[in-house]
């Protein structure tokens, strides 16, 4: 037994020295923490993981009045980090989660097709998350099977007798980060989501007050469980493991008891992260959007093109060389815009007159022109006849890819 540990110790040893150090990655959503409140109260595991450098403001929502706006609830907002997309792709429009467009893949099932070696973990107290939203065993989804779920909590009223107090939600909690902790530490998944939801409880009940401030402070400590489990990870194995903390909306500006709106507190959100090497992307406050191509940049994973192309995020992990593209038509004309993070080389600027890709189709994309990077901005004419529902824009860098949409007026007023 000492010799194999020993002989262990040394391929753990050669595999970091080499820099091929497996790369595994876990995702926890506190429900409903604005970014005042996190900053606020004191959450020294979150702040011995971002280590100054790894905390940032994001946002969710979408683009505001415009045809990706979402609404702040939380079933939206976990499927924005579950799928790099925003709600007019993804279809889920409230907590009912009545028909999610699979067509827009998920991380677990990106990354299962990816390297089908992956082994995947959910824990959660609801049931939703992973046969809803990530859509388990759904032909629809890709009949992608998880290698370990956690979950179903919120039914158990024998072990977790429900109170008007949402005590239960808190034990809950409590017990969802120790079996997190517990199995990361054990058996060391690849890819793993963690949901907490008690901090949301309170904020429901008590809006902005010491019991909202209090049940942060008990995610922060369970969030510390599966931190501890991933550190004992590292120096045992020689793991090399990101996790990312984020929420999933913000709360009403009044008393902090409600959310679903676009209120900028309600859209503010924030993220917290040991990933590196972080761009500047992390620093432009990125959307919940950005943290699936995050994490798969991150574990070396590929993503099928067709699925990248419809991909809203964009990586604040590693090389990239623009974000924030927007599209202002102005009758037949369109003035692209973008922010440049690496000036280096060209960028191909596509167009589709479809959107065949949101019912399982194929949609044709036209090359209609080059300009460097660092010009930030290109000017086109649509196709005549200008008639088209909706104009996807593609455009292609050295590094990424990103995408916008030009829609008609009416296309925009969508239920949020």
């Amino acid at each position: 037994m000492i010799k194999v540990k020993f002989l262990l110790s040394i391929l753990c040893f050669h595999l970091v020295v080499l820099g091929h150090a497996q790369r595994k990655a876990v995702f926890i959503i506190l429900d409903g923490i604005p970014a005042d409140v996190i900053e606020k109260v004191e959450t020294p595991v979150l702040d011995e993981i971002s280590s100054k450098t790894g905390y940032t403001h994001a946002y969710l929502g979408g683009e505001k009045d415009g045809y990706s706006q979402s609404p702040t609830i939380s079933a939206v907002g976990y499927n924005h980090v579950l799928t790099g997309v925003w709600t007019n792709k993804h279809n889920v429009w409230d907590n009912d989660i009545e028909a999610p467009n699979y067509h827009y893949w998920n991380i677990f099932r990106i990354a299962k097709a990816s390297n089908p070696n992956v082994k995947t973990a959910v824990f959660s107290s609801w049931t939703d998350n992973r046969t809803k939203l990530v859509g388990e065993n759904l032909p629809a989804a890709g009949g992608v099977k998880l290698d370990y779920s956690y979950d179903g909590l919120e039914l158990d009223t024998v072990r977790f007798p429900h109170t008007k107090d949402a005590k239960h939600m808190s034990d809950i909690d409590e017990a969802i980060s120790t079996e997190a902790g517990k199995y990361i530490l054990e058996n060391g998944p690849d890819l793993s989501w963690v949901y907490l939801e008690f901090t949301d409880d309170m904020g429901h009940m008590y809006g902005d007050s010491p019991s909202f401030y209090d049940a942060v402070k008990k995610a922060d400590a369970r969030v510390g469980k599966v931190w501890n489990a991933i550190k004992e990870r590292e120096r045992k194995f020689g793991e090399e493991w990101m996790i990312v903390i984020t929420t999933d909306h913000g709360r009403g500006a009044k008393t902090g008891k409600d959310h679903g709106g676009q209120s900028d507190r309600e859209r503010t959100t924030w993220i917290v992260t040991n990933g590196k090497p972080l761009n500047a992307r992390f620093h432009q406050t990125p959307g919940a959007v950005d943290i699936a191509p995050s994490i798969l940049t991150f574990m070396n994973l590929s993503i099928p093109e067709d699925i990248k192309k419809e991909i809203d995020g964009v990586s604040f992990i590693g090389d990239v060389s623009v974000s924030n593209l927007k599209a202002i038509r102005t009758g037949d004309k369109v003035e692209l815009s973008w922010s440049v993070l690496n000036p280096t080389g060209e960028v191909e600027i596509q167009l589709a007159t479809t959107n065949n890709f949101a019912k399982g189709g194929i949609d044709t994309y036209t090359t209609l022109g080059k300009a460097p990077v660092k010009a930030g901005k290109y000017t086109f004419n649509l196709p005549a006849p200008a008639s088209a529902d909706v104009y996807k824009i593609l455009i292609k860098a050295p590094f990424n890819m990103t995408n916008t949409w030009v829609v008609k007026k009416d296309l925009k007023k969508r239920k949020s």
